[in-house]
């Protein structure tokens, strides 16, 4: 029995020997500026490993080895030398590749690999307090400069590529920086001043002393101070514990019960008017209701104003707010209303568009909360209307007229067709040639011929009109408004037309008659009115006016006045920001056909076309009405908006520069100077160029 458990051991040892024989073994590198093919050719003997060299792998190693050192640490050796380098070698299927440093970050097989020493690893640490955006700029020069830190705010992620051993000194800093906030908010309780005035004075005096040299805040001496309204509370939140004691100290001397009877304060807005904040609050101390509201309909045409002994037309094109709004507001009436049966007074000063307010310190604490949360920045509306109108017109004449002039002076015979109006027909050509319009117009004439009286006139036998006209018309017009929310705006573009409505002459002598003209003066153009209202889903109610008006050239010279063409539009339309809805609009097809005859002449068939006079004619009016509203919430939203149309007309601008010519002198064109954005605000534009 013993001596098969010697036999055993010995066989054991036998086998295990080479192992260890072949663990221990060491190996001497000595190499002084060798290629670095070569030193990677002699550890892929030593190690057994594969290698695949990058052509730009170029260079030499020096590694020098005084005392031999383990095979297995050859490989290691090498790594931290083709790092020193600038090279990294990557472990995929088998083969070491070796490449330039700048590039092995894209040939890490997989993420999270174990590994140690100067191999490249990609890691995803996963913070669950602070932010990994911001943790990017910390890590950044750490991290060699050929590898990556990025962050995704998503899952608030950081994902880190460099050197296994780098990695583990990464780890231990996200790690000790990943810890969550040990401040919790702090309840200070306010008793007798306004919350609101408290945390805006704290804030302004307290800010400033976090601000470093650079223009950012100490994180050390960050805080936050909100005001609760509803609990008359200020909420303070901050590491530092100097700053909870400043703003205890603070908030124990500001709330103080003064001794001044009244309590006089002073509210300056930054939005909202003074004199329409005024009456609301005092409505809202005394009990009253407040006037009633105009009712919510289609805004109502511009009204027109007389000029008695005015003459003449003048041009207009303007944009304006409207005026709809009572004139009463910073009248002294509306501001010093009597004091409300609380006892408070509220004064609205217009100069400065701030509150006088006198009331006890619990009443004066639940006004300045409601004026904290009414004086807010107002939406505005950018409204573009779109009205296309497109006319085809199409009319043809055609016709033959006889006439038949002889022995005038005596006895004779006169006879002949006469078809259509002044300018047409053959008549009015005899009278006076010049009159016949356009077109194609074949006459025989026979000398001329006197009628009685002794007018003398063309002796027209024969004439023959034939005339075919194609008109179109495309008009397009885009005007633009831009207002407040719940604020009514107008603009007008065309001309103040005068209009007679009356005269009056005085009987008598010519000396002393003094005949008078009453006129009424209308806006004839492109009217467009607009009240928006923004809802909480994006949606803006419309309550449009929209006019479009012309003078008919036929009737300037009528005695009893032109007449205009007008086409309007009313209406109240629910509109989703940025879309595009039609209002309404007009299609119009109408043909005409008109026949003028001799009777049983004009029938015969062929030979009838010598005995009547045919006009046709067929119009086609499209007339479309189009809107689309933008809500413009904050100072940087009108930014692209403005931007577009100032240099789409600094484009015309450059397409209507007069070309040079040789013997006119060179005129510079008017333009636009380049528009200027400073950090979201429109700069100045500057003066526009002679």
């Amino acid at each position: 029995m013993r001596i098969w458990l010697v036999w055993l051991m010995l066989c054991g040892v036998l086998a295990l020997s080479p192992a260890a024989i072949a663990a221990e073994e060491q190996v001497s590198l000595n190499f002084v500026n060798a290629d670095i093919d070569e030193v990677i050719k002699a550890v892929s003997q030593i190690t057994k490993r594969n290698f695949l060299i990058d052509p730009r792998v170029k260079g030499t190693i020096t590694i020098v080895s005084s005392t031999p050192i383990p095979a297995s640490m050859a490989y290691d050796t090498l790594l931290s030398a083709l790092r020193l380098q600038g090279f990294a070698a990557i472990e995929s299927d088998g083969v070491t590749k070796v490449m330039p440093e700048a590039d092995a970050k894209l040939y890490i097989p997989k993420v999270g690999s174990n590994g140690g020493g100067d191999k490249l690893v990609t890691r995803v640490f996963m913070l669950h307090h602070e932010s990994a955006v911001q943790m990017v700029p910390i890590l950044r020069p750490l991290i060699a400069p050929n590898n990556v830190v990025v962050a995704y705010p998503n899952n608030n992620a950081l994902v880190v590529t460099d050197y296994a051993s780098n990695l583990k000194r990464i780890e231990q800093i996200v790690n000790t920086l990943d810890q969550p906030q040990s401040a919790a908010a702090i309840v200070i309780p306010v008793k007798y001043a306004s919350v609101v005035d408290v945390a805006q004075t704290i804030n302004r005096l307290m800010l400033d002393g976090s601000v470093i040299a650079n223009g950012s805040v100490d994180a050390s001496q960050r805080f936050m101070l909100m005001a609760d309204t509803r609990t008359n509370s200020l909420l303070l939140r901050t590491d530092s514990p100097a700053r909870i004691a400043q703003v205890n100290g603070l908030v124990a001397m500001l709330d103080v019960q003064t001794s001044t009877p009244g309590n006089i304060h002073v509210v300056y807005l930054k939005n909202a008017e003074a004199a329409q904040l005024a009456l609301t609050l005092r409505s809202v101390l005394s009990g009253d209701t407040a006037p009633p509201a105009a009712p919510s309909g289609p805004l109502s045409p511009p009204s027109s104003s007389a000029s008695p002994g005015a003459s003449g037309t003048a041009g207009t094109s303007g944009t304006s707010a409207s005026s709809s709004a009572p004139a009463t507001l910073g009248t002294p009436s509306s501001a010093t209303a009597a004091a409300p049966v609380s006892g408070g007074m509220i004064q609205a000063y217009t100069a400065s568009n701030a509150l006088i307010i006198t009331a006890s310190d619990a009443v004066y604490n639940n006004l300045r909360a409601v004026v904290e949360m009414l004086d807010v920045r107002r939406a505005q509306v950018f409204v573009e209307a779109l009205i296309v109108e497109v006319t085809a017109a199409r009319a043809a004449e055609f016709g033959i007229q006889w006439q038949a002039l002889n022995g005038l002076n005596g006895r004779g015979i006169i006879g002949g067709t006469n078809f259509g109006s002044t300018g047409q027909n053959i008549i009015g050509a005899s009278a006076n040639i010049g009159s016949v319009s356009q077109g194609l117009n074949l006459g025989i004439a026979n000398g001329t011929a006197m009628l009685p009286g002794g007018v003398t006139i063309v002796n027209l036998g024969m004439l023959a009109r034939a005339l075919e006209t194609d008109s179109n018309t495309n008009i397009l017009s885009t005007p633009n408004l831009l207002t407040l929310d719940n604020e009514e705006a107008k603009i007008i573009v065309g001309q103040n037309v005068p209009f007679i409505t009356g005269s009056y002459a005085q009987t008598g002598t010519t000396a002393t008659a003094t005949p008078f003209q009453t006129i009424d003066r209308k806006d004839v153009g492109l009217t467009l009115m607009i009240k928006p209202q923004i809802s909480q889903g994006g949606t803006v109610k419309l309550q449009i006016y929209q006019e479009v008006s012309s003078v008919d050239p036929t009737t300037v010279n009528n005695p009893g006045g032109v007449t205009t063409n007008k086409r309007s539009l009313e209406s109240t339309v629910l509109v989703d920001e940025g879309q595009i809805v039609v209002l309404g609009g007009l299609i119009q097809d109408s043909v005409g056909d008109n026949r003028n005859k001799v009777p049983l002449l004009g029938d015969i068939p062929w030979l009838g076309s010598l005995f009547r006079y045919d006009t046709r004619q067929r119009t086609k009016t499209n007339l479309m009405v189009f809107i689309r509203p933008y809500v413009m919430r904050d100072a940087h939203s009108h930014q692209g908006l403005t931007q577009d149309r100032y240099e789409y007309l600094r484009g015309e601008q450059t397409k209507g520069a007069m070309p040079s010519g040789t013997v006119l002198p060179d005129l510079p064109t008017p333009t636009l100077p380049p528009l200027s954005l400073n950090n979201g605000s429109t700069g100045s534009a500057g003066a526009v160029k002679p």
